[in-house]
């Protein structure tokens, strides 16, 4: 599920910002509003089996993810702060300071996001 949520946002961060040409920080807010409708989903049915009560578990679910899509914009902003106007080559693969900031953001994000989770909104209480 992981993967599939990872694919969603970066998908809708990447169209926005190069196909679509908007600023960076609201294709990154939109990636990420995509990506969270998709993770309580797939979070609750697949990932933790939840029964618990739908709406508490919805409340939880976003205050986590404003929490953790906090922490993740953070890493961006500092990272794009910093190192923005580079470009890096890996494996013959040119990437932008941009978006190699949007890529280790999104991790931490999901480390955290699984981490809050696991221990906050799709707990058996």
């Amino acid at each position: 599920m992981g993967v599939l949520n990872t694919l969603v946002t970066l998908g809708v961060i990447y169209m926005c910002k190069s196909l679509l040409g908007w600023n960076l920080y609201v294709s990154n807010a939109l990636g990420y509003i995509c990506g969270v409708v998709n993770s309580f989903l797939c979070n609750r049915q697949w990932v933790f089996h939840s029964h618990g009560n739908y709406g508490r578990e919805a409340l939880k679910f976003v205050c986590g993810f404003f929490v953790c899509y906090a922490l993740q914009l953070w890493v961006v902003w500092m990272l794009t702060s910093a190192y923005g106007g580079y470009d890096f080559r890996v494996l013959g693969i040119v990437l932008s300071g941009y978006g190699i900031a949007t890529l280790l953001g999104n991790v931490v994000y999901t480390l955290a996001n699984f981490v809050y989770n696991r221990m906050v909104t799709f707990t058996a209480r």
